[in-house]
């Protein structure tokens, strides 16, 4: 039996962020971790003989500016570098769609000159509504309360807080962020434009670990979730982590080890532990029960309280709401070691588009085919695929003259047999590749596959989702993951939430991390 202050379950990058704030006021912190390397998504490991690279999440934007400088990390081997080129779409063998600095006005004139001319306003009205959300980020959400007035100040005080940053926009902005709220990103984006290239590269974002259409509503605000982050000070820029997703973990994890966290590699948690209504410790997966003051969980919201936990132990409507929340990316995610550079038909030369996130999905009503082709057959026949070439930009992920490829497919549906289909569906990812770079198939020298099912096995991803959750208007903010625990806190006292199924959700940001530490060294009075 052991004994600690605190005792976290996952470390993932937000336990570790977590674990870092508390142990910088002073707590005794134990972060427990099922597999066999710290960092939860964000790893990088081999793959294929000599070649590696980040095994689920693959690139760097949303990772917030904040916990990087309070940790630290460029201290502790943390290197990000931007990518040359944001976004290369192959439309077919002759044209394509090239953005980024400098690039992205004369590149949608070839298409549209009306197109080109707005994208200097769409731009300026959506980072108005971004800025406005990006000041919420690292703000724990007005909390819902039972009692009379003086148990409900403090969130009223929040929310006002909240409405005074709304209160910066003006009418039109007031207006943007209803409909990104609440409209489909195809509708968002018909409004805005003509072409088909452009509203494919900013609709792509909408369809990102969301199994739905790009015209489905709501998938507005996940495309609005994309456009938080920023690289090295360039807001909306997305970049490379030099070694890979891991570098962000295992810098984390030294700045941990300097403020004396201790950190458990091989220790999965079987149960949470409660007695008389408060989270007492757990019990890991060899039975060695570890008592704290404070239980936080670092792990999908249905995997805490629906098999680490005693059912009785949570009220009964709880229960009933978690058994909805609702999760399942259609995430089908690759990496692949290449033999050489794969040769796009429409810009067969190497080039900066290399470094870029190459999307192969031409048009929003592709998009929208793929996702009801998926419904109907469980994979799309035209999946809609990101592939990254990270070895582009660092070197040490292959061998001299060789590159990994990170395939990122969406549309495939998350609740198949994937032991069965798995195979099936990776050569179809790859044959499709090569439809645009032919050549592309015959350069695969291995590959590692990670289908809904394969991310939950390893991450603890349910139905592979790589947001912890929906970001549905149901499932944000106050209301994620259950209206009433929006702040942190689980329905059980000592027992707290730092996971992407809480505010403000998924991706490398390490904000609920963040957060959390925050609502809990105020509820010790550190």
């Amino acid at each position: 039996m052991t004994q600690t202050d605190v005792v976290i379950v996952g470390g993932g990058h937000n336990g570790l962020v977590c674990a870092w704030y508390l142990a910088r006021r002073g707590l005794k912190v134990v972060v427990l971790e099922k597999r066999h390397v710290v960092g939860g998504a964000a790893v990088t490991e081999e793959f294929h003989p000599g070649f590696r690279n980040s095994t689920a999440s693959y690139t760097v934007s949303l990772l917030n500016p904040r916990v990087i400088a309070d940790m630290e990390l460029a201290r502790h081997g943390l290197r990000v570098v931007e990518r040359r080129a944001s976004n290369f779409l192959p439309l077919n063998d002759r044209e394509y769609l090239l953005t980024g600095e400098g690039r992205t006005h004369d590149e949608v004139a070839k298409f549209s000159r009306k197109d080109a001319d707005r994208l200097d306003a769409y731009a300026d009205r959506l980072e108005a509504i971004a800025e406005v959300l990006r000041d919420l980020v690292l703000k724990a959400p007005p909390n819902m309360t039972e009692g009379g007035l003086l148990a409900a100040m403090p969130e009223l005080i929040k929310a006002g807080g909240v409405g005074r940053r709304m209160g910066r926009l003006d009418t039109t902005g007031r207006r943007d962020l209803l409909d990104l709220f609440t409209k489909s990103a195809g509708d968002w984006l018909d409004g805005w434009f003509e072409s088909d290239p452009i509203k494919a590269c900013y609709g792509f974002d909408s369809i990102v670990g969301n199994y739905a259409s790009p015209y489905a509503a709501g998938s507005a605000y996940v495309l609005l979730h994309h456009v938080f982050g920023e690289v090295n000070g360039k807001k909306g820029a997305w970049g490379h982590a030099i070694g890979g997703m891991g570098a962000i973990t295992q810098a984390m994890a030294k700045a941990c080890a300097e403020a004396d966290v201790t950190v458990r590699l091989d220790s999965g948690v079987r149960e949470v532990l409660t007695e008389g209504g408060r989270a007492t410790g757990v019990v890991t997966e060899a039975g060695e029960r570890i008592n704290a003051r404070t239980v936080v969980a670092n792990v999908h919201p249905g995997l805490l309280y629906e098999r680490l936990m005693d059912p009785e132990a949570l009220p009964a409507d709880f229960n009933e709401r978690i058994g909805r929340y609702a999760s399942g990316s259609g995430t089908f995610r690759m990496n692949v070691a290449l033999s050489e550079l794969p040769r796009f038909s429409c810009l067969p030369e190497a080039g900066d588009h290399l470094t870029a996130g190459i999307i192969m999905a031409p048009s929003l009503k592709y998009m929208d085919e793929a996702w009801m082709d998926a419904r109907r057959h469980g994979w799309s026949q035209k999946p809609i695929i990101e592939m990254l070439i990270p070895s582009t930009l660092d070197d040490s992920l292959a061998p001299a003259g060789r590159h990994v490829a990170s395939l990122f497919c969406q549309h495939v549906e998350p609740g198949l047999d994937w032991d069965v289909h798995r195979d099936t569906v990776a050569k179809l990812m790859i044959e499709t590749v090569d439809g645009y770079a032919p050549g592309f198939k015959a350069s695969v020298l291995g590959y590692e596959v990670n289908s809904p099912l394969d991310l939950e096995r390893k991450f603890g991803l349910i139905g592979g989702d790589i947001f912890h959750g929906k970001l549905s208007l149901d499932q944000l903010f106050s209301a994620r993951p259950v209206l009433g625990h929006g702040s942190y806190r689980g329905p059980v006292k000592g027992l707290y939430m730092c996971g992407a199924g809480t505010h403000p959700g998924g991706g490398v940001t390490g904000a609920p991390g963040h957060n959390a530490a925050r609502e809990i060294l105020k509820d010790l009075g550190r």
